[in-house]
């Protein structure tokens, strides 16, 4: 009773550990390249679409960069659920809003180190003899607004814990059967939320953007957080049936019962 107890806590901390360390590794690269936008048309091959919301608004499928990964981090989010609960999403959210905020003031305080000459020499043109200043690109890059990182940390946080809480009460309707329901259902709920907290926040409470921008930009991004979600579906499938497989089918259901329940400990 004593072995199975010790290989039932030693698959669970290893589990957890593994779904924390793909969560937290591509919610903070989301976040450090996000900086960059680009033409979803154009990378497809396209032209820009150029539809005109409002009269006077002009869009285009332009996206930043951390949301290729992002969806990662929604399949993530809802193994972790099913598997350890509220409690389990809750706490490496938490600990993953902590090492962003962390990882933002490094980048803060090194951004405003002053650049050695040599660096600058070296670097003084790009690859066509153009004069380039490779410190200030460099700032540029890495240094986001206050503005987007107070916005980026209140929407993950709030989508997360909506996610956690939607799925919680889908699974108590459908039980253990019907996966694909919590999983996106959840998170077509809570992305949306947080497409418009991000934006309003960065663009609108600290920024110049109007509202009719934030509402544009906003829907292009559920959109395509909409499409990934029910597009990504039978990746949760895989990933339940790999972890089923590593834990065994015992296990698995005795870790999912706990998580049902609340009383999932990590």
């Amino acid at each position: 009773m004593e072995t199975n107890n010790k290989i039932f806590q030693s698959k669970k901390t290893n589990l957890f550990i593994i779904l924390c360390g793909i969560f937290l590794t591509n919610a903070i690269l989301a976040e450090i390249i996000g900086v960059k936008i680009f033409s979803g048309e154009m990378t497809l091959g396209f032209e820009p679409v150029g539809w005109t919301f409002f009269n006077n608004y002009i869009l285009d499928f332009n996206l930043t960069a951390g949301a290729v990964i992002w969806p990662v981090v929604f399949i993530t989010t809802d193994i972790i659920n099913e598997y350890y609960g509220k409690k389990g999403v809750r706490k490496i959210s938490f600990i993953t809003a902590g090492f962003i905020a962390y990882i933002f003031i490094v980048i803060a305080l090194v951004t405003q180190l002053p650049p050695a000459g040599f660096w600058l020499e070296v670097n003084a043109q790009d690859n066509d003899g153009n004069p380039f200043n490779i410190d200030y690109a460099f700032n540029t890059i890495f240094r986001q607004g206050l503005g987007i990182i107070i916005g980026s940390l209140v929407a993950f946080l709030l989508g997360q814990l909506l996610d956690v809480f939607i799925f919680q009460k889908l699974r108590k309707i459908t039980g253990a059967k019907m996966i694909w329901l919590r999983a996106t259902g959840s998170t077509l709920v809570s992305q949306l939320i947080d497409s418009f907290v991000v934006l309003g926040i960065a663009f609108y409470v600290f920024g110049n953007w109007s509202i009719q921008q934030i509402v544009a930009v906003g829907i292009i991004n559920y959109i395509y957080k909409f499409t990934v979600a029910i597009v990504l579906t039978p990746l949760l499938y895989v990933g339940h049936g790999l972890i089923d497989n590593y834990l065994g089918k015992d296990i698995s259901k005795k870790m999912t019962e706990e998580a049902a329940t609340d009383t999932s400990f990590i």
